[in-house]
């Protein structure tokens, strides 16, 4: 059977994913996401919200993440499994999935991995478009993992940053960062500590991968004027933070109901002030007021977030050769008539005569 071109689903596979992007580079879509997040930030209300539906086993979590604007369906299924490093597998994987809502088809499926570590990266650094010192030039990265290079092109993509901090408990982990990032431009100091890496930062980012509460930033570490982008704590049971830094700080979240539960503030009861990020882009909160106040974006990762990523994907490469098509969706000559598409050829036979 041919694939009908009215229910064909584009599809960006893991080849062409990484051509996509190793062509086009990663600074540049990340640089180009930033702004397409910001639409969507605006436009937050009129999204369907939920926390995200999660498995939690011993070795790791497996979920899904959808939501709506109305017009497009979309969710994303994704893992986190800290100890797969050490077997040979990656922490995260994931796919993405559009659809219409008007009849439900699917219209675009692509690989998440790598797309996840972008709209990682463009999601932290429009917060800090909005939320760090306009003059801030040195990052702190606790943890050089996975996510690591993709943060520092994203930072210097919307503030600028080419300096950075680096430290990792993983010496090898380390190496791999400068081995990535010198090449393109970054002055790279290997710091001894998570506070010496922090020392003379306006920015820190943690990005670390072990389920535990652990304090890999402690709150000496942190000067005022500081904007500390929290990404690495994403589930119950997991935080980075020291909570005086917090206690200090203004706290700005995605999603306060899943936020409450997976980020940095679970510690903290319901009554803890934060601020929902899509309020300072549209101006119904304020974001940092003075150059001596210490933000923390608290972020765990949102759908909404995943959503804008499909589409910009799925726009981005539409009529190219980095998008196929996938025969996905059944759709008989009769809607009512679904058995007809596998009915024994005898009896198709005797039905024509």
């Amino acid at each position: 059977m041919t694939t009908d071109a009215n229910t064909a689903v584009s599809f960006v596979d893991v080849a062409n994913m990484r051509r996509w992007i190793a062509e086009q580079g990663a600074e540049r879509i990340i640089r180009d996401m930033v702004t397409a997040l910001e639409a969507d930030f605006r436009r937050w209300p009129q999204f369907d919200k939920s926390p995200r539906h999660a498995v939690h086993t011993r070795e790791g979590v497996m979920e899904l993440m959808p939501t709506s604007d109305g017009d497009e369906y979309g969710f994303k299924y994704v893992n986190g499994h800290p100890r797969n490093p050490l077997r040979g597998f990656q922490t995260v994987t994931a796919f993405g999935v559009l659809a219409q809502v008007h009849n439900g088809y699917p219209t675009f499926m692509a690989e998440m991995t790598l797309l996840t570590a972008l709209r990682t990266a463009a999601t932290s650094a429009m917060a800090a478009r909005w939320l760090a010192r306009r003059d801030s030039s040195t990052m702190a990265m606790i943890g050089t993992g996975s996510q690591a290079e993709f943060q520092a092109l994203g930072f210097r993509a919307a503030l600028g940053i080419e300096r950075l901090r680096v430290w990792d408990t993983d010496p090898e982990a380390t190496r791999k960062l400068v081995r990535n990032l010198e090449p393109l431009g970054f002055a790279i100091t290997v710091a001894t500590s998570a506070a010496d890496a922090a020392r003379g930062a306006d920015v820190i980012t943690t990005c670390t991968a072990d389920k535990t509460n652990a304090t890999v930033l402690r709150d000496a570490d942190v000067a005022p004027g500081v904007h500390v982008n929290a990404i690495g704590g994403d589930c119950p049971g997991k935080t980075e933070l020291d909570q005086a830094i917090l206690e200090r700080a203004s706290v700005f979240v995605e999603y306060p109901e899943q936020t409450r539960v997976e980020g940095e503030i679970q510690a903290f009861g319901p009554e803890f002030p934060v601020t929902e990020l899509w309020q300072v882009l549209t101006g119904d909160a304020p974001g940092r007021t003075s150059s001596d106040d210490i933000t923390v974006f608290d972020s765990v990762g949102f759908a909404i977030e995943d959503f804008v990523a499909l589409r910009f994907v799925r726009d981005a490469v539409r009529g190219t050769s980095y998008e196929a098509m996938l025969d996905l969706v059944a759709e008989p000559d009769d809607p009512k008539d679904l058995f007809a598409m596998v009915r024994p050829a005898h009896v198709q036979e005797l039905a024509r005569h």
